[in-house]
């Protein structure tokens, strides 16, 4: 009989083969986009979000069937699950749509309550990123750590912006405004799963946003931890992917950045 870490093990392995083949059918498929539509008044959705969900909710319906799935474009499963995948099949639609080549896939599964394992793929770069609760955390099959900075003015920082910024005050824009001149500089790059593994591997020394849902964050804020790094809200609190705000680091500059996120505004 399979032991719990040979499921886990084999959960993995559908995940990443999930995403990247996911991640493949986006690339060739970025300059060949058929339609676009509008969710909101800046919010897009393409046919390769819809294409790319598809694949990755067949593979994981054949080999488990029984399995719920929690999916951008689909609508939101009862809670109470005992195995929920949580999946982004393209996170970065805007610069997907445009033919900015920064997007990825991200893959989750959430067993009885919590995120066990994780999977982010950049099929522009050929990265994949993959978390495992209490087994660390990988980019192409080499363990990744946080960076060491601990001086928030020599740290490089990555967030992002709600779509509803037009119209809701708890916008992001005075904590980038607050932030802008702590740090050394900001990047907003418009892929919140990529900002949270770019986190995990040092290439940001932190992330925060507003206003996101499970599936932006499930996999990147595992991969983070599993990296060394530490997640919470905005205030400090414990970190939940279905509470929609996140601030993740090195775990050094973390504190310098909760003190002032807190004086922002929040939904």
């Amino acid at each position: 009989m399979m032991g719990e870490a040979e499921k886990v093990d084999k959960f993995l392995e559908l995940a990443m083969d999930a995403a990247t083949s996911a991640g493949r059918l986006l690339r060739e498929g970025i300059d060949k986009i058929a339609w676009i539509k509008h969710k909101g008044e800046i919010n897009l959705v393409t046919e390769m979000d819809i294409k790319s969900e598809k694949l990755i909710k067949e593979k994981i319906q054949e080999a488990y069937p029984d399995h719920q799935i929690l999916a951008e474009e689909s609508d939101i499963p009862h809670a109470g699950a005992r195995f929920r995948w949580i999946i982004d099949p393209l996170d970065g639609t805007t610069n997907y749509a445009h033919g900015f080549p920064v997007f990825c896939v991200s893959v989750a599964l959430e067993i009885e309550g919590t995120v066990e394992l994780g999977t982010v793929y950049d099929p522009m770069r050929d990265e994949l990123f993959t978390g495992r609760r209490g087994g660390g955390a990988m980019l192409n099959g080499e363990r990744i750590s946080v960076s060491d900075i601990s001086d928030l003015n020599n740290a490089l920082l990555a967030t992002g912006f709600p779509y509803d910024l037009r119209e809701s005050e708890a916008n992001n824009v005075d904590n980038w405004n607050a932030m802008l001149v702590r740090a050394q500089a900001i990047r907003r790059a418009g892929s919140a799963a990529l900002d949270l593994c770019y986190t995990a591997m040092g290439r940001f020394d932190g992330f925060w946003e507003l206003k996101l849902f499970p599936w932006d964050v499930a996999a990147g804020a595992l991969i983070v931890r599993e990296a060394g790094g530490k997640v919470t809200h905005l205030g400090g609190e414990t970190f939940n992917i279905y509470s929609r705000e996140v601030v993740a680091t090195n775990g050094n500059i973390h504190s310098d950045m909760i003190e002032i996120l807190a004086k922002g505004k929040r939904p």
